[in-house]
């Protein structure tokens, strides 16, 4: 009882001492597109607990070396922000709010393995893995990933476009069209689709699959069906400004037609995972026979 007493006080002490850039993320997180996502992980988490109580061990230890690890780790990350501002680098708001968030994730774990011990710590070991998406991208992973896949998606846009016989000419990421020129812009990138598709695929593969490779599978699925589906969106739309007139470019299917597009990924994303669910079951069902 007193572990499940200490790690509780160590919480509400580690929640305390971290008020105030937990509640920055919280501001930041709700204003913001992208990362609107961050509001659910904790309650992911715990649900995910939740699921797995009867899994959890009852017989506490300490782990001392993998907690002084993670201690250590934390004040590390803490030290290196520090010593960035004092040198008068001061990150973006995104990267300082990563930094600290991963502190405060290295001090939990470190409370978990010095309350609970490591068996405990590895029966819960995806639910509080999962809390990693709680840390934003740094602007350096953002920019990067939103032009790979602003690249890629052009690239499935020309073979699309190619598929489809309209005529155009193309320039990299500008297309021109019989009456209109495209240009995929990096805020054409999808990357908050595919990201919070990423972290549904990394969900599923957990709680529905058992064989790592089925779960490899799936999630590695996501990115080329991210880069399909934005490749798609700018055939839909360079159709409808061919056909129907460019100011189609300025129509909903445009500015707010990011969710139906996500829609139609996620089907495709659940009939793998069917598939991948079913061709489980049976394998197993041959297996014991």
């Amino acid at each position: 009882m007193w572990r499940i007493l200490g790690g509780a006080c160590f919480a509400i002490t580690l929640l305390g001492a971290f008020a105030q850039p937990l509640l920055a993320l919280i501001n930041y997180a709700a204003g913001s597109d992208l990362y609107s996502y961050i509001l659910l992980i904790p309650f992911v988490s715990g649900y995910l607990l939740y699921l797995r109580r009867s899994q959890l061990p009852k017989d506490y230890g300490v782990d001392r070396p993998l907690a002084m690890v993670f201690f250590a780790a934390g004040f590390g990350v803490l030290a290196f922000r520090y010593w960035v501002h004092l040198v008068g680098q001061s990150p973006a708001k995104v990267d300082d709010l990563a930094l600290e968030t991963s502190s405060f994730l290295c001090f939990l774990a470190a409370g978990g393995f010095f309350f609970f011990g490591r068996a405990w710590m590895q029966a819960a070991v995806f639910p509080l893995a999962y809390l990693i998406f709680m840390v934003p991208m740094p602007d350096s992973m953002r920019e990067w990933l939103e032009l790979a896949s602003k690249n890629a998606s052009a690239e499935v846009a020309n073979f699309l476009f190619r598929f489809s016989g309209i005529p155009f000419l193309r320039a990299g990421p500008i297309f021109q069209l019989p009456n209109i020129t495209i240009e995929v812009a990096q805020e054409c990138s999808g990357i908050r689709s595919s990201w919070v598709l990423l972290m549904t695929s990394v969900l599923a593969a957990n709680l529905f699959l058992k064989t790592s490779w089925r779960r490899i599978v799936l999630v590695v699925f996501v990115i080329p069906l991210g880069i399909l589906r934005n490749g798609f969106r700018i055939l839909v739309i360079g159709l409808l400004c061919v056909n129907l007139g460019p100011q189609m470019i300025h129509s909903l299917i445009h500015t707010r037609g990011g969710p139906f597009f996500f829609v139609l990924s996620l089907i495709t994303f659940l009939l793998l995972l069917w598939w991948l669910h079913k061709s489980e079951s049976r394998a197993r069902s041959l297996k014991s026979r």
